[in-house]
């Protein structure tokens, strides 16, 4: 069952070594993912489960301890998912070449929080998902992964809209301030049959890499009575990101 989720936005940017002088218009976000991770954490689950964006590469599950890196956004840093499994360690050459796949951005991001807030509370795996996964197959899965334990918690990443200003990467596009506000307001609600609900068109054409993760989020919360609180939501670079914590 679920008993709590932090949803965090996924940029690499959030990474100081990343971003050239260490973007502190984001030290707002950061401090709000610490925060949100705090509340994981509170919950004491017996399992976390991990979910960002993924192209086709990065898709499926991750393992505990799994490898990330930032060396293609011009930064010699490397991360883990997790602290590894010390039987991961003792045959690492067998995991890289097997079971142990390299995370995709958003969760090499995720591993970054997670070593960053000091996470040893529960074992945990990563999944990545694909923005073309349709809303009935990621409720699906998210239901899936709520019955995997008694005590489930999720750390969902994913960002809004990219078209929020002409300097956004996708543009200027009227529709996403709209669109990021009804994303803020549900997660801020907890609001599960809102996530349910997100046109998923509308969201691929606004390049919303988020959707599919909330709507995983949205499975494995139907029915679990979980509470939301909004920690932060702004777009710089015209992106929305958007931060919440539901226990």
């Amino acid at each position: 069952m679920l008993v709590a989720a932090a949803v965090c936005p996924c940029p690499p940017l959030l990474v100081p070594e990343v971003a050239a002088g260490a973007a502190p218009e984001l030290d707002a976000a950061r401090a709000a993912c610490t925060d949100a991770i705090g509340v994981l954490a509170a919950a004491r689950p017996d399992r976390l489960v991990v979910i960002g964006p993924a192209e086709q590469a990065g898709r499926g599950p991750h393992v505990q301890g799994a490898r990330g890196s930032f060396r293609g956004f011009g930064v010699d840093l490397d991360v883990r998912l997790g602290t590894a499994d010390p039987a991961d360690e003792a045959t690492d050459g067998a995991a890289d070449a097997g079971a142990e796949r390299e995370l995709p951005p958003s969760l090499a991001v995720a591993g970054w929080l997670l070593g960053r807030t000091g996470w040893s509370t529960a074992p945990l795996e990563g999944l990545g998902v694909g923005e073309p996964l349709a809303a009935e197959r990621c409720i699906q899965v998210g239901g899936d992964i709520a019955a995997r334990a008694d005590r489930v918690a999720l750390l969902v990443m994913g960002d809004a809209s990219a078209c929020r200003t002409l300097k956004a990467p996708g543009y200027l596009d009227e529709r996403a301030a709209g669109f990021d506000a009804e994303v803020g307001r549900a997660l801020a609600a907890a609001d599960v049959a809102a996530l349910k609900a997100l046109d998923t068109e509308l969201a691929y054409e606004l390049k919303a890499a988020g959707r599919a993760p909330w709507q995983v989020l949205a499975g494995a919360a139907d029915g679990a009575g979980l509470s939301g609180e909004l920690l932060y939501e702004d777009a710089p670079y015209g992106v929305g990101y958007v931060v919440a914590a539901w226990s």
